[in-house]
């Protein structure tokens, strides 16, 4: 298909400028380059072969600028026009979330208020983030403190490092962890046991930790232990703890199992722990080590063919 476009003179040296001009924007350019072999007269696969762009985009540009000529070149902001966070803003955005949306939601998504309160998502995410601190816990339970003969075979010639076989186990424990999404921090505790008490304990230990009067959402596993009376009788003391549930069969979408994975794999998978104090003792010290240089975690694909779909293929339970 070709365009039969006519060019001034005044717009012929303009586009010539963007076309070839070393400090005009790649895009500029490559739309100038556009207008102007459709001008000499190629076809739009001529076109889309050149300037390696698709036939969508020669049909784009070359209608705009058919319509608006030099003007029509120019990229504009399709999108939600930019608000400013102001004070009346902010306060309007935590007004709107200490209230039950309507339409049998139990709590406000940052899409759904953004979309009830007219602004961007992300202005609502930015918000929350302000006012809210968003753990992501779990515990790791049956730690076995282990006292191993031979901590580690060295590597030799031909062989790989190995574990002695022979060791004497002192006992277990559970490491609790609350992991700060939005810092990289961890809040850790050790316990015997890791029954509903533990785990409203290690709760309690959360809200002392933060400012008073901050909201706090708690990210956690469908364990029966985190749907218990005891820890419903806590919530209803503190109103402004909130939890929330990964699915079932998915508590591996909870950041704090890679940082469970990373302790594992430093301290605990070679570790020699004379006793369960020692281990403790040892956990404790990552813990507190780990925390002088903290990282978040930042989901990300670097494969598009693995995301999630409706038609992807899943397994059953």
């Amino acid at each position: 298909m070709r365009d039969a476009i006519t060019l001034t003179n005044s717009e012929l040296m303009e586009l010539t400028r963007r076309a070839h001009g070393r400090t005009t924007r790649a895009e500029d350019a490559r739309r100038a380059r556009l207008i102007l072999l459709l001008a000499e007269g190629h076809t739009w696969d001529e076109v889309s072969e050149r300037i390696d762009c698709s036939r969508g985009f020669v049909a784009s540009w070359s209608r705009r600028f058919t319509e608006q000529r030099i003007a029509g070149l120019y990229s504009r902001h399709w999108g939600q026009v930019a608000t400013v966070l102001t004070p009346e803003l902010e306060a309007r955005i935590l007004e709107a979330t200490r209230h039950v949306p309507t339409g049998g939601a139990t709590h406000w998504s940052t899409r759904k208020l953004g979309a009830h309160l007219g602004v961007s998502h992300m202005m609502v995410a930015r918000v929350w983030r302000k006012h809210a601190a968003v753990f992501s816990v779990d515990e790791k339970t049956a730690i076995q403190a282990l006292d191993r003969k031979d901590p580690v075979l060295p590597l030799s010639p031909g062989r790989a490092e190995r574990h002695g076989f022979e060791y004497f186990r002192h006992g277990t424990l559970s490491l609790y962890a609350a992991f700060n999404t939005k810092t990289g921090e961890v809040l850790g505790k050790t316990a015997a046991r890791h029954t509903s008490a533990e785990f409203v304990a290690f709760l309690t230990d959360i809200v002392i930790d933060q400012p008073r009067g901050q909201e706090i959402h708690v990210i956690a596993d469908n364990l029966s232990a985190h749907k218990s009376k005891p820890v419903l009788d806590f919530l209803a003391v503190h109103p402004k703890v909130h939890l929330h549930f990964t699915p079932t069969y998915s508590s591996w979408l909870n950041q704090v199992e890679l940082w469970f994975s990373k302790i594992e794999r430093d301290v605990i998978a070679r570790g020699v722990f004379t006793s369960v104090s020692d281990l403790k003792r040892k956990l404790m010290r990552y813990i507190r080590q780990y925390n002088k240089s903290p990282r978040t975690v930042k989901w990300k694909y670097a494969d598009p063919s693995h995301h999630i779909s409706t038609q992807s293929v899943g397994t059953g339970h």
